[in-house]
């Protein structure tokens, strides 16, 4: 527990805006690394006032639109069957995809039209995958970043106001909000590593 205390604390002193960036922008293509590890421990420094709550979230965003970006481009240009053979690759399922997510995903977008780029951000599963369909459907660019940049942004909102709530009322209903988090975080990376070896194995 000691190595995972002290991963935690060089974790707290390394997010910046820089880095609230570079994990979003992460989270945002199709390696597995969710916004919750990111914008409310942000938000929870803010609270600490090393950082400024809305710049968290300006970062944020702005790192989810070009991960998005990088998706909806690979797609754009690749086409469909190179998507879905990535998917399909050791790669592709080391990375928690498959050709199934592909489609789900894909689905959702024919469901929804080109709005399905602003809901599918606020819905687990989809949203860091809506960006290939919108990509493989050559969905306007304008409309694409307008209809990202809302719905990643109304997303970290919600996040941020969960971690700088955390902080505001650590004392008097979780005493020990360090240990919870930083345990949600090894409980979190032991699944994608459990995730990552079964999906290896599938391949």
């Amino acid at each position: 527990m000691a190595f995972f205390q002290t991963l935690f604390d060089w974790y707290m002193a390394n997010l910046n805006y820089f880095t609230i960036a570079l994990l979003m922008l992460i989270e945002s293509t199709f390696l597995p690394l969710p916004s919750e590890v990111v914008i409310p421990f942000a938000a929870y420094k803010a609270g600490q006032g090393e950082l400024n709550v809305f710049i968290v979230v300006l970062t944020g965003t702005i790192g989810a639109l070009t991960g998005s970006l990088i998706n909806y481009t690979l797609a754009y240009y690749l086409g469909r069957p190179l998507v879905y053979k990535f998917a399909e690759s050791k790669l592709g399922k080391m990375c928690l995809l498959s050709k199934e997510k592909v489609i789900h995903a894909e689905e959702y977008f024919i469901r929804n039209g080109k709005t399905s780029t602003f809901i599918g951000r606020l819905v687990p599963g989809i949203r860091h995958l809506i960006s290939i369909p919108a990509g493989l459907a050559k969905m306007s660019l304008r409309d694409f970043m307008t209809f990202t940049f809302i719905g990643a942004g109304i997303w970290n909102i919600i996040l941020a106001i969960i971690g700088y709530y955390l902080y505001a009322v650590r004392e008097q209903i979780f005493p020990y909000i360090g240990h919870i988090l930083l345990g949600g975080g090894v409980i979190f990376v032991i699944y994608l590593i459990i995730k990552a070896r079964k999906n290896g194995k599938k391949s």
